[in-house]
């Protein structure tokens, strides 16, 4: 069964930095985009940054210039390294990733159970 586990949450101060990990276990057979979304107290949730298996990124403008993704394929990891932050930075965010599983042989996404970010002022 395929998992997705995300580390590195917790309480920073603004202007602070955090880096959040996302592992991904089980059989599986390849992996395609990953990415990091993040939702906000009685927000939707939101795209932060996705990167593509040839390492391609794509971020919210929020973000951009403040946030940096990347990943180890090697061990079906993705990152998101958070420099200056905000306080509206603060929510749980998720990692997420189309793979591919070896019971089922096609690709789906997956989602990780979220990781909580609180940026105090």
């Amino acid at each position: 069964q395929v998992q997705l586990v995300e580390s590195g949450g917790g309480l920073v101060q603004a202007g602070g930095s955090l880096r959040l990990s996302c592992a991904a276990s089980g059989s599986i057979v390849s992996i395609n985009g990953m990415g990091w979304y993040r939702q906000a107290l009685g927000k939707q949730r939101e795209l932060v940054a996705t990167i593509t298996k040839g390492s391609s990124t794509n971020y919210a403008d929020s973000v951009r210039s403040r946030f940096t993704i990347s990943r180890d394929n090697a061990k079906n990891t993705v990152y998101l390294q958070m420099y200056s932050l905000k306080p509206e930075d603060t929510a749980v965010y998720y990692c997420n990733a189309e793979i591919n599983p070896l019971d089922t042989g096609t690709y789906s996404h997956y989602w990780g159970q979220g990781t909580q970010v609180t940026v105090s002022s």
